[in-house]
């Protein structure tokens, strides 16, 4: 333990530090704050940039209203996924509800588009950092360009969770969102948020320099079969979006 004289000494130096460095006119760097995506809350995103959220349910038309069909085979496996985990799903932890009911239906999408270059990485480390802070740490799941290391992210999918007591996955993923925007020098992308069996799809906007706004679609059950099946469309859509920018 230090003694009172010793702690008042170490003060003195460091005031001492301080003002040789003020004369030298060296200003004390304070460090970038860093916030990491599966921690961050509305509170602090809207701290950070200038985002708001729009009410328009026409945004998502061409989206949603897409003509896509899809044949028994699919209907089948979407019936069967439902009745294996549906009394499951709001007891499954994390990992549970991805390997069981996430991942084979992402699976059944299939993003992994070998030709173009392009494929879903899980738990994928991501960082955007700007002059007044940093957003860093792992996506739980992204399409994107690049076979061995993720180049142009997409579109996202956050969180796998059962519920928002485990932590609210809507600020997390719309600072995956603007972090993408950002790093692909791009003003909308799509992502998706997950709470149990719960879907929404959000679209994000780039207004102006750290200006924002998104939307948030009605809420999708993935228990239901209709639910489930406008899920696996509007995932198929994007799948083929991508297909289009990359062509």
């Amino acid at each position: 333990m230090m003694s009172e004289i010793e702690l008042k000494l170490l003060q003195e130096i460091a005031e001492l530090k301080k003002q040789v460095a003020s004369l030298k006119g060296e200003e004390e760097k304070t460090p970038t704050p860093v916030y990491q995506y599966s921690k961050i809350r509305d509170i602090e995103l809207k701290q950070l940039v200038d985002i708001k959220q729009k009410i328009d349910e026409c945004v998502f038309d061409n989206w949603f209203n897409n003509k896509i069909e899809i044949d028994s085979t699919v209907e089948t496996f979407l019936a069967h996924l439902i009745n294996d985990n549906k009394y499951l799903i709001e007891r499954y932890n994390e990992e549970d509800l991805k390997v069981y009911y996430i991942i084979p239906l992402l699976s059944k999408i299939n993003f992994l588009l070998r030709d173009k270059e392009i494929r879903g990485f899980y738990e994928l480390p991501m960082r955007y950092a700007t002059d007044r802070f940093i957003l860093n740490g792992t996506v739980d799941f992204v399409v994107s360009e690049g076979l061995i290391e993720s180049k142009k992210p997409y579109f996202f999918i956050q969180e796998f969770k059962r519920s928002e007591e485990y932590g609210n996955p809507r600020p997390q993923l719309l600072a995956e969102l603007i972090s993408a925007v950002e790093l692909n020098d791009w003003t909308c992308i799509k992502g998706a948020y997950i709470t149990g069996g719960n879907w929404h799809f959000v679209i994000l906007e780039k207004l102006a320099l750290h200006q924002y706004q998104y939307f948030i679609s009605q809420n999708f059950d993935s228990t239901k079969i209709e639910d489930l099946k406008a899920i696996y469309k509007n995932l198929l859509f994007v799948k083929n979006e991508i297909l289009a920018m990359v062509e």
